[in-house]
């Protein structure tokens, strides 16, 4: 039996797992992770990522030979992973850390965008053209400029820079400064169009090139675990380490979007939809881009930022934070809640607008409505979010899938079905299938996923669908309504 050793390193924790080749899991292990935060600064330690790796490679390790007294780490045909994107992890000649590794959610460096984007030739809309994500100081071109200007001695050690948090893991072990085109289509500074990186805009940046990491597609084996890393992870010296994929790369391909008129959505405490199309979305606001990979064309994604936070706090208020009750509460509506609308934009929204002052509101209040009416509203209300989002997309949807926390909630499974008026199936094992579909790249067994997935199937009711269709322009008038409540 061969395996492959797959991690996800996380922004909380560092999680792995042992796969087989007929996809069974193992071995697991994780470890938690420390978020920095100060001001609208947030950063991690890389060194804490090497050790989070080493202490749950051991453990799985362990875990192999206990259920498999005759496992040997020889048996592992590769290592692959999946990482949160957009970091600025900042190396020196000896692949060190110069300083703290430079979160996606880092806020500090707007002033950086925006003088990017002056001086860039075209502004922000050909830099969007280019890159396929919007200029903003999120982005880790801007935010290598703020390292340059505001920390000078610890710029000048820079060698190498990494944009995700598995390829500095991939540097512990192999001793090679790599990163995958869908990962580093985050970093503000790659021709997402071409796959390389852009040396007009980190010239106008004023960012070497050269510091930015070899770019390959997530199936690449790039080099070896090299000995030293073996002695401290438990690892076969010489094991063939992959390019491995960003974390919402790594979603969309475990949920077997593929290619345009499949969609998947996830459903966490923010949420987004997905999709895989010949072009990147330029023209739709708020819309995110990732070259893909495993798979020709790219993955564009619509993001809402609000989804499970709303079914928590739902819960917490209607329910007394009883998941149970408050599925109860959600059933026990009709459809349509008796009349009650919800615009559930708790924290502002990204998509389907941008505002992130905007708040939510209930509308169609009177003295018969319940807290039942209120609850199944709020998950009513994303599920029309939902709904405009897909009404973004320009393929029909052939087939949609639905992963996250939230897919716990059946309830709100077969309210989206409804919403969408289309089958919707719902991964009850999302949890290991991102692991499956990396090994599947270790194995070339690109089926690999879809034959251990176990999903259940939401059907629309037909009356209901009428229900919502009826109520959708409702909706859709919320926004243009209340906006101005909130300037």
């Amino acid at each position: 039996m061969r395996y492959a050793a797959v991690f996800d390193a996380g922004t909380t924790a560092l999680k792995g797992a042992l796969v087989a080749e007929d996809g069974r899991i193992v071995a697991s292990a994780s470890r938690d992770l420390t978020l920095i935060i100060d001001g609208d600064k947030r950063e991690q330690n890389p060194r804490e990522w090497w050790q989070a790796f080493c202490a749950v490679s051991q453990s799985m390790f362990v875990q192999a030979q206990e259920s498999a007294p005759a496992f040997d780490a020889t048996q592992i045909a590769g290592i692959i992973f999946s990482g949160q994107m957009q970091d600025v992890i900042a190396l020196d000649g000896q692949l060190k850390p110069v300083g703290n590794a430079i979160l996606y959610s880092d806020g500090r460096a707007d002033a950086e965008a925006e003088q990017l984007g002056n001086a860039y030739q075209g502004g922000a809309s050909r830099f969007l053209n280019t890159v396929g994500n919007r200029l903003e100081g999120c982005l880790p071109l801007p935010k290598l400029m703020w390292l340059r200007d505001h920390e000078p001695d610890l710029f000048a050690r820079v060698c190498h820079v990494l944009i995700s948090s598995k390829d500095y893991l991939i540097a512990q072990l192999t001793g090679q400064c790599i990163g995958d085109i869908a990962a580093c289509s985050t970093a503000g500074a790659m021709n997402i169009c071409e796959g390389q990186w852009d040396t007009e805009l980190c010239e106008t940046a004023g960012i070497n090139a050269a510091v930015l990491p070899e770019l390959h597609k997530p199936q690449d084996s790039i080099g070896a675990v090299c000995p030293a890393a073996a002695a401290l992870t438990g690892f076969a010296a010489g094991t063939p380490v992959y390019a491995g994929i960003g974390d919402a790369g790594a979603t969309t391909f475990a949920s077997g979007v593929a290619k345009p008129g499949q969609y998947n959505i996830n459903i966490g405490t923010s949420g987004w939809i997905a999709t895989v199309s010949p072009e990147p979305f330029v023209d739709k606001p708020g819309a995110a881009n990732l070259a893909f990979g495993v798979e020709p064309g790219f993955v564009n994604a619509v993001p809402f930022l609000n989804a499970g936070d709303v079914h928590k706090w739902v819960t917490g208020v209607f329910a007394a934070g009883d998941y149970g009750e408050a599925h109860q509460l959600i059933e026990s509506s009709a459809p349509g809640a008796n009349g009650v609308l919800c615009l559930p934009y708790l924290v502002g929204e990204r998509f389907p607008v941008m505002n992130p002052a905007i708040r939510g509101a209930y509308v169609g209040i009177t003295p018969d409505t319940t807290a039942a009416d209120m609850a199944r509203a709020a998950l009513e209300g994303v599920a029309f979010s939902i709904r405009q989002g897909m009404a973004s997309f320009d393929a029909e949807p052939v087939s949609i899938s639905l992963i996250g926390g939230g897919a716990r909630e059946r309830a709100w499974c077969q309210i989206i079905a409804d919403m969408l008026g289309h089958a919707i199936d719902v991964y009850a094992n999302a949890d290991i299938l991102p692991a499956v579909a990396l090994a599947s790249l270790v194995f070339n067994q690109p089926n690999l996923a879809a034959t251990i997935a176990e999903t259940t199937t939401y059907v629309p009711d037909s009356a209901t669908v009428h229900i919502y269709d009826r109520l959708y322009p409702h909706f859709t008038a919320l926004y243009p309504a209340l906006q101005h409540l909130h300037e």
